[in-house]
């Protein structure tokens, strides 16, 4: 115990003496993972909410006491994601590579002694010497640490959009499954009303089992449905605490009667595109590491001269004088002429300037894809539109006819199940429209406002069932 007290307090003076960083132990134990994984404070997010700075994200007034909004979902995903600490990581990580860039080398101080034998006299010499090379490449290699700096800060910034976007995302989709949910519960609520009525028409001899058999039939099959979207929603639901980095029994409360995207219209490709390398941050990113790499090829090219250390040399003995001088040691340039490291930078070099025009070409293509996709499920939209406002003439018309006894009790609810089954497909075309919206602003690297409306009619209004009696 004595020795390792000795040790530490020798540490704790050579630190002191030499400038040196001190220790700090980072364990992983229990307590250090609760800590990191614990709930985080919603008053510190109100706070953090208004001081946010993100070259796309906005600062916004926080309250998630009413339920969250999908705009609010996103910033509390960027400020409490933990993966999204671990990517933070980076910034400190690149700040430590400027500073080792910017940091020259340190003189090297060579002591001799001769012998001490009967009959000598001791020798000595000292030298100190430092590597003058180092200051040619020196602006080189701080251009290229600052350049990396500035990719990774941007690269973490997008990585933060695409998370504050899945938030956003996941959102939007529980409150299109919400709508989705409303209306499978009050087809079920009205075809169990109308089982009822249809059992008791059975007693008095009015219908028969037939009857019976096909209302129970298209109850089950709506009520599987269902219970199909309920679990939809649930695992939703999980993703979206995943995402904004809470437990995944925790409830969150999502805000209602909140605007949902409807897309009336579609921006052009061109618009779109138009600008694009100047705004997406994953190509700003790209485009400060090729920098970044331009820098480390001319680093390399000046480190091929041969290498140069300057100094003073002080020799003697004790029974001569003390001679003191200059001292230059030169490297001379016969094989190693940095050609290995300058090869390597510049292919390096090569790479990135491929990887970043295959990624313009690929957002642009993404873009397209995304706006072809969109067109398609507004066609698809309008088509289902049409066919629910003929179905439901259609299924008017087969109860009214039931009623004389002119229609096939199981034709007539056939077609009643596929106008419910359409209307619940309906909202799923409009999510889908909603997922391909939000695609579309990560593709295009900013948000579109405007493209949003109230909440539809449809959705709210519950399917009307009619009853036989």
């Amino acid at each position: 115990m004595y020795k390792r007290k000795k040790i530490s307090i020798l540490y704790v003076i050579a630190t002191f003496v030499t400038g040196c960083a001190f220790y700090r132990a980072m364990p992983i134990d229990n307590s250090a993972v609760n800590l990191a994984l614990k709930d985080p404070s919603m008053e510190k997010v109100r706070v953090q909410a208004k001081l946010i700075r993100h070259p796309v994200l906005k600062s916004i007034d926080f309250d998630d006491r009413d339920g969250i909004s999908p705009d609010e979902a996103a910033i509390l995903a960027v400020l409490t994601n933990p993966v999204l600490r671990a990517i933070r990581d980076r910034k400190n990580i690149s700040m430590a590579q400027l500073i080792q860039a910017g940091i020259l080398p340190n003189p090297q101080l060579d002591v001799l002694t001769a012998g001490n034998t009967l009959g000598t006299i001791d020798a000595f010499g000292l030298g100190l010497n430092w590597d003058f090379i180092s200051l040619i490449s020196r602006k080189e290699r701080m251009d290229a640490a600052l350049s990396h700096v500035d990719a990774v800060d941007i690269d973490v910034a997008w990585q933060e959009w695409q998370v504050a976007q899945a938030a956003k995302l996941h959102v939007y989709r529980l409150l299109w499954i919400e709508q989705q949910v409303k209306l499978a519960r009050a087809a079920v609520k009205g075809l169990r009303e109308n089982l009822e009525v249809v059992k008791k028409a059975v007693k008095f001899g009015v219908l028969t089992a037939v009857d019976i058999a096909a209302a129970e039939t298209t109850l089950q099959q709506i009520r599987i449905l269902q219970l199909k979207l309920v679990q939809e929603q649930k695992r939703e639901q999980i993703a979206l605490n995943q995402t904004l980095g809470l437990p995944a029994g925790r409830a969150v409360l999502i805000q209602q009667n909140i605007a949902l995207p409807s897309w009336p219209a579609l921006p052009s490709a061109s618009q779109i595109t138009e600008g694009l390398e100047e705004r997406r941050l994953d190509l700003l990113a790209l485009k400060k590491g090729y920098e970044s790499q331009e820098a480390k090829v001319m680093a390399a090219v000046l480190s091929q001269f041969p290498k140069i250390k300057i100094g003073f040399t002080q020799g003697g003995n004790l029974s001569s004088p003390i001679t003191t001088g200059f001292a230059i040691t030169l490297d001379l340039p016969f094989f190693d002429r940095n050609q290995g490291q300058i090869a390597l930078e510049k292919a390096t070099r090569n790479q990135l300037f491929d990887e970043y025009m295959a990624r313009i070409f690929e957002a642009r293509s993404e873009i397209n894809r995304i706006l072809r996709d969109m067109d398609l499920v507004k066609q698809q939209i309008a088509a289902t539109e049409k066919f629910i406002a003929e179905f439901k003439k259609l299924v008017q018309f087969y109860y009214t006819a039931l009623q004389v006894g002119n229609a096939d009790i199981l034709v007539y609810y056939n077609t009643k199940n596929n106008l419910i089954t359409k209307r619940i497909e309906y909202v799923k075309l409009e999510q889908e429209l909603s997922d391909l919206g939000i695609s579309l602003e990560i593709a295009a690297g900013e948000y579109f406002p405007g493209f949003e409306t109230s909440l539809k009619g449809h959705s709210e209004k519950s399917d009307s069932t009619e009853v036989l009696e």
